[in-house]
Order: C-alpha cells, then sequence, then structure tokens
C-alpha cells in the first residue's frame, strides 16, 4: 500500500466516524457538509428489500431526516468494521454500525437498538472525500425498556 493509499483510507474512515459523531452531537449541518451537493440518500428500513423506504436528493434535503434524530434523548451511533475499495478519485466503502436510540417519557425510557450496515459511494472533491451516495441499510432492530 503506497502512503496516498493509506492516506486516503484513513480520511475516509474519518468521514465515516465524522458521521456518527455528528448525528450524535446533533450537528446537522456539519453532518450535511460530509455529503457532496448532488448526494443521493437511501434509506433501507429493510436491508432485504430491494427497494429503499425513501430516498433524498442533495445535500440541503437531507437537513429534516438528521434533525430527526432529536426526538431522541440521547443517541450513540458505535461504529465497528469497514471495507473500502479505492479507484482514484473515487471509492465504494462498506460500514457496519450498531446505534442505540434513547427515548424518555415520563419516569420511562426505552431504548432501540439497530444494526446499520452503510454501503457508501465516495467521491475526493478538492483533497476532501464525501459521501456521494449513501444507504443506509437497517438489518434489524431491537427495543427494550432501559433502567436510569
Amino acid at each position: 500500500m503506497t502512503s496516498a493509499e493509506a492516506t486516503d483510507r484513513l480520511a475516509i474512515r474519518e468521514l465515516i466516524d465524522a458521521y456518527a459523531h455528528c448525528a450524535d452531537g446533533r450537528d446537522t449541518k456539519g453532518q450535511m457538509a460530509l455529503f457532496t451537493e448532488d448526494t443521493a440518500f437511501r434509506v433501507f428500513m429493510d436491508s432485504r428489500s430491494p427497494e429503499p423506504s425513501y430516498v433524498i436528493h442533495g445535500r440541503e434535503a437531507l437537513a429534516p431526516v438528521f434533525a430527526d434524530l432529536n426526538q431522541y434523548q440521547a443517541t450513540t451511533h458505535f461504529n465497528g468494521q469497514s471495507t473500502v475499495r479505492l479507484n482514484g478519485d473515487r471509492a465504494a466503502a462498506e460500514s457496519y454500525c450498531i446505534a442505540h436510540h434513547l427515548t424518555v417519557n415520563g419516569d420511562q425510557r426505552t431504548l432501540m437498538l439497530a444494526s446499520i450496515r452503510y454501503l457508501d459511494q465516495l467521491v475526493k472533491q478538492d483533497g476532501v472525500w464525501l459521501f456521494a451516495e449513501r444507504r443506509l441499510m437497517v438489518d434489524w432492530t431491537d427495543t427494550r425498556i432501559s433502567t436510569p
């Protein structure tokens, strides 16, 4: 592996982690900035479905989706393994995440866990890696009562 390839792989991993960090910090603008202007964001609430649950086109259209995380008291997106295939200034990546979503309603706390795979098409623009397309694949969810 060349030093340029290692640098690109590190930058892509930092992009993947920045997405989770912005989500958990409710930094909608920061999260949006990780995407190209003409991005496509496809959400598959059931990863086995051939058709997405919904599709969003364009960076600006992402704002309400990311702001939707405000319904939770807290979230933690814990990133796991990722695979990256570089092709010059383009790349494809698959990364895994367990997302924790805590809801508090009075004395009741509910924790929803989601096993997510992100299938990404990435592009390097002006020396910066961005998501050109992100497919969010929900493999499974589990909801349970949580104790403080």
